[in-house]
């Protein structure tokens, strides 16, 4: 409905004016003004109706008018241009959902998301040459990466077994979206809360399979395992919790920061690569490993050798072995991942990130945002082209599961008076794991 040029939203409880005179506003204002709207109505009106608001401004004014008259809210990027637009779309997209991810009101994302993939443009002879243009720049929006972005926020209501393989791993792609400064605030922080909630979802479900597939009523009511991997993951946890004591990954990695203090940058390079090579076993991958770090990192920085290894160069360095490890462009898989990857058991490679991590635990976000990257990479392929790649996701999430800041694994011993016990090769088969929460000291 437009009224003297304005749009006017009518809800079931009361009308709103969303006041935008494009004449007296610049676009940068007018968008300001869409944004506190939404945000007044959003926190003052049902869900219902703020969903019919937007469904009117951005969807239904592009089909009910035939004539530059009438231009709604599109009014406002007459003149402008199409990345304005997707900005505007976007973040208002973003506020709703913070507010109704907030209030628990989840069914009202999963609406929001049908108004784009339900939309079919309409096409008509009299519709202006705007109204066309503004159609083509909807559609686009729908058919982006930022509409693809858009609908991992309903994806935790979803189906799993009927998504594509790579929404498995949503909570590494919502870390990108949370990183990366061309959103708006608004996604950024939608998307650091509901990854979050995605990896405790994963941390709570794994411990009580854990706890149920070591039950002897398992079979009465077993807890679903939230990997794909199968009864194996118990012994791949084993594996990983087994190393506790004086060579557990934790006080190899705080004896290294210990000894490696005050060294310059030039010796923590050698100091570094030998703490990665240390108990890897396997020859073939640790060659490769030490050979092409070393041509990757003796060489970086050189000009600050001699400087002591501090804070900051210590994230920068540790950086950049992630993206030796994973992607160095951010796009494509890094050589080194690729031949890694073929040369077997991908834990190989797991457990050398999760001994980066141990170092500099704020290279977090990066090992995540580039390990979405590498699924970023391989979404094209079918599921079956990609098992070494999704095998090594399962072990790489599975692992930072279990060196989560908030949960603590370990293993008993069932039958420690056995004589087939060894300490330095156990029976994994007379061990069964516990879980409990970690308590912090403020």
């Amino acid at each position: 409905m437009i009224v003297d040029g304005l749009p006017i939203i009518q809800g079931k409880k009361q009308k709103h004016l969303l006041e935008l005179n494009h004449r007296g506003l610049d676009v940068q204002a007018a968008q300001e003004k869409v944004y506190s709207f939404f945000i007044e109505v959003v926190q003052n009106q049902e869900p219902e109706d703020v969903l019919q608001e937007f469904k009117n401004l951005f969807v239904d004014c592009l089909d009910s008018v035939s004539s530059d008259y009438g231009l709604g809210i599109y009014q406002i990027f007459v003149g402008s241009n199409e990345p304005e637009f997707r900005n505007t779309l976007k973040r208002t997209c973003y506020i709703l959902i913070n507010n109704w991810e907030n209030r628990r009101q989840y069914k009202y994302i999963q609406h929001l998301i049908d108004l784009f993939t339900k939309y079919t443009p309409k096409t008509s002879l009299t519709s202006s040459r705007k109204i066309t243009i503004f159609r083509t720049w909807l559609t686009n929006f729908i058919n982006s990466k930022d509409c693809q972005e858009l609908k991992l926020f309903a994806i935790k209501h979803e189906d799993q077994s009927k998504l594509h393989w790579t929404n498995r791993y949503s909570s590494y792609l919502l870390v990108a979206q949370s990183t990366d400064k061309n959103n708006p605030k608004e996604q950024q922080q939608a998307a650091k809360r509901l990854s979050k909630q995605l990896k405790d979802k994963f941390k709570f479900e794994l411990a009580m399979y854990i706890a149920r597939s070591q039950s002897s009523a398992s079979n009465v009511n077993r807890y679903q395992n939230p990997s794909i991997l199968g009864d194996e993951v118990l012994r791949l946890i084993k594996l990983l919790v087994v190393r506790k004591g004086a060579f557990s990954y934790e006080n190899i990695a705080n004896i290294f920061i210990k000894q490696t203090r005050n060294q310059s940058l030039k010796e923590f390079k050698q100091s570094l690569l030998k703490y990665l090579a240390y108990s890897v076993s396997q020859p073939e991958f640790l060659e490769s490993l030490q050979q092409q770090l070393s041509e990757k990192l003796l060489p970086w920085k050189i000009e600050y050798n001699q400087e002591t290894i501090n804070k900051n160069l210590l994230l920068r360095i540790c950086n950049k072995l992630i993206d030796c490890l994973t992607s160095e462009n951010g796009k494509e898989p890094s050589p080194l991942f690729v031949l890694l990857l073929s040369q077997g058991n991908p834990i190989n490679l797991v457990i050398v990130l999760l001994k980066i991590i141990l170092i500099s635990k704020h290279s977090r976000s990066h090992l995540e945002m580039r390990i979405a990257n590498l699924i970023y990479y391989y979404d094209i392929y079918p599921e079956e082209e990609c098992k070494s790649v999704i095998n090594f996701i399962e072990i790489f999430t599975i692992t930072f599961a279990i060196y989560a800041d908030n949960v603590e694994y370990n293993l008993i011993n069932m039958e420690e008076n056995s004589p087939h016990t060894n300490e330095l090769q156990p029976n994994l088969d007379t061990y069964r794991i516990f879980s409990q929460l970690k308590l912090h000291r403020k």
